[in-house]
């Protein structure tokens, strides 16, 4: 009767620590290779970051970051993998304002709601910049002309975030404007540098030579705080503009994922982008690693805000899906 009772009493305890076993075994997060979806190509500027983001990530995770390259439709292709994809924290998507603008244009099968911001690498700012012989020399001037007549403004594409950001500040200031798309920077510049158009609006880390060797002159960048780099450009909030215009790069997860997951995420990254190599590459760029990474609080409030911003001026500019 005794060696019955302690069968049942081993069986029950082999029993327990099977269950506590398995249990454990599926709360360990993450537990397989974690996928990080681009929807650019390789090589460019959202790839590399994306690799430099997940060279020290995936060390304190204990598991391999794997890109998976969904390109097409602008970020279709890529927000129809996420789609697909389990909310497990295993599927990360790179962003950047392209895939806000898709959403925003109606043109996405996801909601802004479907994301959750995990963590910001990259925070670029703009800066509105004429040429070094222009007869605009301060932003006022350049205002004072535009509401007389429309001026000519590189941008990259129609509807990309300098087109954009370029419209929000024309609403703020009352000024006309007209863009020309060049489909790439390196036209752009030499189209100012030549006087084929009047101005154009890059990101710190595009015209950072430029400005730093004399051939661009800022007049303003769109924020509302003066760079580390450039403390003696004026920012538009000082200048009655309260108009914030930065290329962002960061990571997101779906929508239902664990939170406990998301949290591990989170610090991973944050502890993954704090490494020297990191910070040295977004040096280069002429970004601030203290300002440029942020966690999953800021950088989801930023995701939301910025959306909403796009999706009410897309609308003014008729260019949001019926």
């Amino acid at each position: 009767m005794k060696f019955g009772r302690a069968l049942l009493a081993s069986a029950a305890i082999t029993l327990s620590l099977a269950v506590a076993g398995a249990a454990a075994a599926q709360e360990k997060f993450p537990s397989k290779n974690i996928e990080v979806i681009l929807h650019a190509s390789p090589g460019g500027g959202t790839d590399i970051t994306a690799r430099m983001m997940m060279a020290g990530t995936a060390k304190i995770l204990g598991q391999d970051m794997v890109p998976v390259y969904k390109r097409g439709g602008g970020a279709k292709a890529a927000h129809e993998y996420f789609k697909s994809r389990p909310a497990d924290g295993h599927t990360i998507m790179a962003l950047t304002q392209t895939h806000l603008y898709q959403i925003a244009q109606n043109d996405s099968p996801i909601e802004i709601d479907d994301i959750v911001g995990v963590a910001r690498a990259m925070d670029d700012p703009t800066f509105l910049v004429v040429r070094k012989d222009s007869p605009y020399k301060t932003i006022e001037e350049l205002v004072e002309a535009s509401k007389e007549k429309a001026l000519n403004w590189g941008v990259g594409q129609i509807g990309s975030t300098e087109h954009i950001g370029l419209a929000r500040f024309a609403e703020a200031a009352g000024i006309q404007y007209k863009v020309i798309p060049f489909g790439s920077g390196g036209p752009m510049v030499n189209a100012l540098m030549s006087g084929s158009i009047d101005g154009t609006i890059p990101n710190v880390s595009e015209a950072k030579s430029q400005i730093e060797d004399g051939t661009f002159i800022p007049l303003v960048v769109l924020d509302d705080k003066r760079l580390e780099d450039f403390p003696d450009v004026p920012t538009s909030f000082e200048k009655g503009y309260e108009v914030k215009v930065t290329t962002t790069r960061g990571y997101a997860v779906r929508k239902g994922t664990p939170p406990e997951q998301i949290k591990i995420l989170e610090e991973a990254m944050l502890e993954g982008m704090n490494t020297e190599e990191f910070k040295k590459y977004l040096s280069s760029l002429g970004l601030s690693p203290r300002t440029s990474v942020a966690g999953a609080e800021e950088w989801d409030a930023q995701l939301k805000e910025e959306y909403a911003q796009a999706a009410e001026i897309l609308q003014k500019m008729d260019m949001v899906k019926q």
